[in-house]
Parts: C-alpha cells; sequence; structure tokens
C-alpha cells in the first residue's frame, strides 16, 4: 500500500526523477496510485472528518476497479454489500428453481454463512431446531409450503417476492459500486452517491410489495392504496435526493431521517393487516419479524447518523469498525429478517389456497 500527503491526484516527482526530466512521466505512470489522508482531499470528498487516513482520491477507472481487491478505508464498504448482494441473487436463483420456504431458507443461509467451524455448525443446527419447534407452535408445520408439492408455487402469484428481492438486488449493488467508483471524479462522486440513493429508495418501496400483496390478498382495493402510495412516496423520496446538494455529508441526518420515515409508514398497513388478521398466528409471527426488521434499521441508522464509534477514537476505526461498517450490516440483517417474514406470510397465504 503506496501513501501520500501531498495533493491528492498528483504524484509529485522525487529529486531524482526531476533530474532525469523525460523520466519523471514515464515513471509516474508506472507507480501505483498512493492512499491519502483527510486533510489532503479537495472539498467534495470530506464526509466524515473521523475517518484520518486511507483514502483514494482521484484514482484512474483501472486502480480503482483494481482496488476492491486492496486495502482502504472503503474496503469492507465495498465487501459488506457485495456479500448481501450475493446472497440476495443466491435467494432469486433458488425461488427460481425451487420452492423457497422458511425451512430452506434458514438452513441454506447458515450453509452459506458457516466458517467452517464445528461449533458454528453446532449452533446452526440449534437454532434451526428452535426456528422448527417455534413454527410448529405456530402451526407453520401445517402449512403447504413446509410440505413437497408440485403445484404449490402456482397458488399464489410470486411476482411480489421477487420485486423485493430485485429491489434488494439492485439496492446492494448500487451502494457497492458506489462506495468503489464515487472516488474517481467530483461528477462520479455525485452520480453515484445519488445512484445509491435511489437503490435505498427502491429497496424500501420493493420490501413493502410482497407483506402488503399477501397480506391483503382478498382486499384489493386496500392492496392497491397502500402499494400505489409507497410507490408515490418513494418516487418524491428519489426527486428530493438528486439535488446534488443533499449529497454532502451536511444532510445526513436529513437522508437517515428520510428513509426511515419513508419505511416506518409502514406501520399503518401493519397494523391494518393485524387489526384483520388477528386471529392468525402466521401474522402475529410475521410482524415479530418485522418489528425486528424495524429495529435493525434503526439501530443501523444510528450508527450512520452518530459516526460512533470513530468519533470517539478519530483514527482508529480508518480500516475496520466504522459506522458506516457497522450501518452495512445491519442493512443486510435487516433485509434476511424482512425475508422470513415475507415467507411466513407467503406460506400463511398458501395454506390457506389450501383449505
Amino acid at each position: 500500500m503506496r501513501r501520500r500527503g501531498s495533493k491528492c491526484a498528483s504524484t509529485l516527482p522525487t529529486p531524482r526523477e526531476a533530474a532525469n526530466g523525460g523520466d519523471c512521466e514515464e515513471n509516474n505512470k508506472k507507480r501505483p496510485p498512493r492512499l491519502d489522508k483527510y486533510e489532503d482531499l479537495p472539498e467534495y470528498l470530506k464526509d466524515n472528518e473521523f475517518i484520518r487516513d486511507y483514502y483514494r482520491c482521484e484514482w484512474p477507472l483501472k486502480d480503482v476497479l483494481c482496488s476492491v481487491f486492496s486495502l482502504h478505508n472503503e474496503t469492507l464498504n465495498i465487501w459488506t454489500h457485495l456479500v448481501g448482494f450475493l446472497i440476495f441473487a443466491w435467494l432469486t436463483v433458488v425461488s427460481l428453481t425451487e420452492e423457497m420456504t422458511m425451512e430452506n431458507f434458514m438452513a441454506r443461509l447458515f450453509r452459506i454463512l458457516r466458517n467452517g467451524e464445528s461449533e458454528i455448525r453446532i449452533w446452526r443446527n440449534g437454532y434451526i431446531k428452535f426456528l422448527f419447534y417455534f413454527s410448529e407452535k405456530l402451526h407453520f408445520s401445517k402449512s403447504p409450503l413446509l410440505i413437497a408439492s408440485e403445484d404449490s408455487s402456482s397458488n399464489i402469484p410470486l411476482w411480489p417476492w421477487f420485486v423485493f428481492l430485485g429491489g434488494a438486488m439492485v439496492c446492494l449493488i448500487f451502494s457497492t459500486t458506489s462506495h468503489l467508483f464515487s472516488c474517481h471524479s467530483r461528477r462520479f462522486y455525485y452520480f453515484f452517491w445519488r445512484l445509491d440513493y435511489a437503490g435505498i429508495s427502491l429497496m424500501i418501496v420493493g420490501s413493502f410489495f410482497a407483506p402488503i400483496y399477501y397480506t391483503f390478498l382478498d382486499h384489493p382495493y386496500w392492496r392497491f392504496l397502500y402499494l400505489s402510495s409507497i410507490t408515490l412516496i418513494g418516487i418524491l423520496v428519489v426527486t428530493t435526493l438528486l439535488a446534488p446538494s443533499l449529497s454532502s455529508g451536511d444532510y445526513r441526518g436529513f437522508r437517515a431521517a428520510l428513509f426511515l420515515c419513508m419505511g416506518f409508514s409502514g406501520v399503518i398497513p401493519a397494523a391494518h393487516g393485524v387489526l384483520l388478521h388477528w386471529d392468525h398466528p402466521h401474522i402475529i409471527g410475521s410482524l415479530g419479524y418485522e418489528i425486528a426488521m424495524g429495529t435493525l434499521y434503526g439501530l443501523g441508522a444510528v450508527f450512520y447518523v452518530t459516526r460512533i464509534p470513530e468519533r470517539w477514537r478519530p483514527g482508529a476505526f480508518d480500516i475496520v469498525g466504522h459506522s458506516h461498517q457497522i450501518f452495512h450490516v445491519f442493512v443486510v440483517a435487516a433485509a434476511l429478517t424482512h425475508c422470513a417474514a415475507t415467507l411466513i406470510i407467503m406460506e400463511w397465504r398458501k395454506g390457506f389456497h389450501h383449505v
């Protein structure tokens, strides 16, 4: 890893290079770009004053692309959401090739995340047994989704489920590319961060589709009202965040509040769904997962806005452990929790079609 303390996007020649004259330009081309300190950055790249070092500043595109495999203060921001994207891409493939259930969702997910240690496998198996016990208590095991059936997947439309998976994948890959490429230039910076905000809005809107569609499957007017409302809100949020000024760090709290308000607007259809189906344990079980999802998103937003822990020890968390990395982990965990909530409702609705 090469370092420099000079003005970014330029590599100053050494005295020997300066003496050689014509060799300077050729040597600069061969020299890999270096990482900069916060005070050496142009103003548009100064987003978090508590991250003091290891910045990529106006690197060539080739070096930016290769930096996905190098160590800098965006490395884990890139990989946390890239891994999340791969998980949701896998869920999409599984959903297209076989029936997705709470059982195979949890079993396969832990199989992906395991690290080969026997303790992890024991913990995973114990958790899955607890899940099956919990599901049995809520009578999930009676759902036809937990019983192999050749035609069960055709009982209810699956497109809302794929809308959610697609929205999650778009959000995560937009975030990954934004953290990777935004350091290239001022134009890239504003373009990719606005792309990132659009992806977040799309994920939030997509997250509404499956639970609302399946919860209000027998109430088309309410279903249309809620889905059209959240879609309109999403369009308004994206339009608002297209303003370049709102991409700066000064509006970090505003952006977080906007996304949280957008997400927590789901309390209205959730409460309505519980009132309509209060006697169905699946709805209560799904609501529990949705509450957990909201809690995870809320905690992630707290880290995002407060910039904890790096504000406590500036420079100590430049590479690993700063707030945006923690925020990313909470986002992926919340999205997977929403997967579980949606699958419970899908199982319940498929059970209705077999009665």
